[in-house]
């Protein structure tokens, strides 16, 4: 019997309309060559789960591991400097691609920029990448960051030379007073969430994520495999609509069902869908649940409409399902490599798992369409960031998973 919560809904057969056009593979591949230019940059690991997969009864699955990022443990990095890049480019009026890592980071490029301050919310990771990036640079940056924040995740952030805060408030409102001191301070907000009027930077932080993904689809053709199933973590949203945006362009002609996964105490996009009223519905809050990269409350507006026409399920899950998916990945059947996955990236194979194997899940499993001929990919989004929080969930049993 499930200890956890599981709630799905669907958008029925949308019309698949919205323009992806943006996050189609020739912008990857643009995308995918400004990160390459990194001398920090290779491709991180797809894991084929052989044995995970027999144990579970389905036909294959893939987990993409992004702890091997860039050295931060976690694939944000790719959005917040790409986003970073394709600004300089504009302020410099030159095209991206003429900006690789090396002339960006040069005093050259340093002089006419002047001194810049980038500033940001996050709940870890994000705040991590763009610190680096601003630090690769030579320029500040200021990070806002909700309670409850790991104090890894913090000093971190901290090592980068960031002038870094822990505020009493949650993630949605630390954006609010994020983008006030940037509008104040003449900062450059650099945010995966949008609004009316701030559009542009969340739009190249969705393309930068398209690195993973297109890394993910090469690996999987090196294997002469196809996805019929890929499940998404979301917080905001950004990630899962960059990564639904890319599939849909080069599976056209066969869209794999792509279902969205959200914490059931920060589950914005699975009420937007529940509601299916043409409205964003927001959730408010503490946010306070364990996957701490997801606790966010208001869904990425440029980001919906793709979740929206292409998007196949929504989840709501309970805590169980990312403590349950950190302690199979970290402990791997037979010969399957082990991944360190954090408790953000590790819930879609949580759900994965628990959909495969308890009966009272059976009506969800059969919806989603998922069995023996499944191949399933997901993304470890990120791995031991809070490492106390890692091993006091699979050390010592923090947060039930059965």
């Amino acid at each position: 019997m499930i200890l956890g919560k599981m709630n799905i809904t669907s958008l029925g057969n949308k019309i698949k309309n919205e323009d992806i056009s943006f996050l189609n593979r020739d912008v990857a591949e643009k995308v995918k060559g400004f990160h390459s230019s990194f001398p920090q940059y290779s491709q991180t690991p797809l894991v084929e789960l052989k044995n995970l997969s027999e144990h579970l009864g389905i036909n294959n699955m893939f987990i993409k591991d992004e702890s091997y990022r860039f050295d931060l443990n976690a694939f944000k990095v790719l959005g917040a400097s790409f986003a970073v890049g394709n600004f300089i480019a504009n302020k410099l009026d030159i095209d991206i691609a003429k900006l690789p890592y090396s002339v960006m980071t040069s005093d050259e490029v340093k002089a006419k920029l002047g001194d810049l301050t980038f500033v940001t919310a996050t709940d870890g990771n994000h705040g991590r990448g763009l610190a680096w990036t601003a630090n690769q640079l030579g320029q500040k940056s200021k990070v806002f960051m909700p309670k409850g924040t790991a104090i890894e995740r913090v000093e971190n952030i901290r090592k980068e030379n960031s002038d870094v805060d822990v505020y009493d408030a949650n993630y949605d409102e630390c954006v609010r007073m994020a983008n006030d001191y940037a509008n104040t301070h003449g900062g450059i907000m650099v945010q995966d969430t949008s609004w009316d009027g701030y559009e542009d930077i969340p739009r190249w932080i969705m393309q930068g994520y398209m690195t993973m993904a297109n890394e993910a689809y090469e690996q999987l053709n090196s294997s002469g495999q196809r996805p019929t199933h890929i499940f998404l973590q979301a917080g905001v949203g950004s990630l899962a609509s960059a990564v639904t945006g890319f599939f849909a362009n080069v599976y056209s002609d066969n869209i794999p069902t792509i279902v969205i996964v959200e914490p059931e105490k920060a589950n914005c996009l699975y009420q937007t869908a529940k509601a299916d009223d043409g409205k964003i519905h927001n959730v408010d809050g503490d946010l306070d649940t364990i996957m701490a990269g997801l606790a966010c409350g208001e869904p990425v507006t440029i980001g919906w409409p793709i979740l929206n026409s292409y998007a196949s399920y929504f989840l709501s899950v309970d805590e169980i399902y990312a403590s349950h998916g950190m302690r199979l990945l970290g402990n791997p059947k037979k010969d399957d490599k082990r991944v360190i996955s954090g408790e953000s990236g590790a819930v879609t194979s949580g759900v994965v798992s628990k959909l495969m194997t308890d009966s009272e899940l059976a009506d969800i499993k059969n919806e989603i369409g998922l069995d023996e001929n499944s191949v399933v990919l997901v993304f470890s989004t990120e791995g031991d960031t809070d490492k106390k929080m890692y091993r006091d969930i699979v050390w010592d049993g923090r947060y039930p998973s059965y």
